[in-house]
């Protein structure tokens, strides 16, 4: 069975794509086969990468028609697939809110057609509560929510996801119960107030969620090799293998959060190699199959 993260947030901005993007591009890299669904009314993840292959249909006609022959797209990077967004006007959203099952469909859809030919499934969602959002979250077995460490990113996320929680947990009685949730601080520069509310995030006293949310140990900082990376198209680690100074390079952060989200692929043996050769040989020279094992 493919594990399946979504990626969200409540407030926009945050990095969600970015995040989807880069994670699954090392996962590739790493041997997995890896498919990025593009739950955004906005097609940012869709264009992230370039396409080898552009398929006829996207995510309305996997939802609504369970057609995953027709809306598998590839990018040109190996084992790494995409649903892309396919409805700018919206429409889905309203066809989710009226159907009765409307909510627990994607979750269905991709346990029935999706699950076996992928090791990975990356949903990225729309900043903004909805039904999108709602079906993303609750097809996933794992949420994953970035938290810049600002005071507003950080208020937001205590309320916004715990209100989500509170509210998608009824849908446990049709089978799809809401997943647990990882914070992961993202974006933290190196002032004394991002530490800070780091701290804070990480602290008991910062318990809004009561036990709802877990933050992870993995800190993305905020880095230009992000955004270099996005221009040129390629994921980070790619970009950015080594790096002088205190900040750790893009490929140890992405390694590291691997770990914690996936310690059975045991990401950390490719620490060396990343920091001692070009990433771009890392998708031939590893074998997938000593990984997996």
């Amino acid at each position: 069975m493919a594990v399946k993260i979504t990626v969200v947030s409540t407030k926009g901005g945050v990095g969600k794509t970015t995040l989807t993007a880069n994670l699954g591009g090392l996962l590739a890299d790493l041997g997995q086969r890896v498919l990025l669904v593009d739950a955004d009314i906005q097609p940012t993840l869709s264009s992230y990468f370039p396409l080898q292959f552009r398929a006829a249909g996207g995510l309305s006609d996997l939802i609504t028609r369970s057609a995953p022959a027709e809306v598998i797209s590839r990018t040109v990077f190996e084992r790494l697939d995409i649903v892309v967004s396919d409805d700018p006007e919206g429409r889905l959203q309203n066809w989710l809110l009226y159907t009765p099952d409307g909510r627990p469909r994607l979750k269905h859809v991709l346990l029935s057609a999706l699950d076996s030919a992928y090791d990975v499934i990356l949903i990225d969602t729309q900043g903004a509560v909805g039904p999108l959002q709602d079906t993303a979250v609750l097809a996933a077995d794992l949420i994953l929510s970035p938290i810049p460490p600002e005071i507003l990113s950080a208020r937001e996320f205590a309320r916004g996801t715990l209100e989500m929680i509170d509210r998608l947990r009824p849908m446990a009685r049709l089978g799809a119960p809401v997943a647990p949730l990882r914070g992961l601080i993202y974006r933290q520069d190196r002032t004394l107030d991002a530490r800070r509310i780091a701290q804070e995030l990480r602290a008991e006293s910062f318990a809004p969620s009561r036990g709802a949310i877990t933050i992870l140990n993995t800190v993305v900082p905020a880095t230009v090799a992000y955004r270099e990376a996005a221009t040129q198209r390629v994921p980070v680690h790619r970009h950015e293998p080594r790096r002088a100074g205190a900040t750790p390079s893009a490929a140890r952060t992405m390694l590291a959060l691997v770990d914690e989200l996936f310690p059975h692929l045991e990401a950390h043996r490719l620490t060396e190699c990343c920091m001692g050769a070009p990433l771009e040989s890392i998708g031939v020279s590893v074998q997938a199959r000593e990984i997996r094992s």
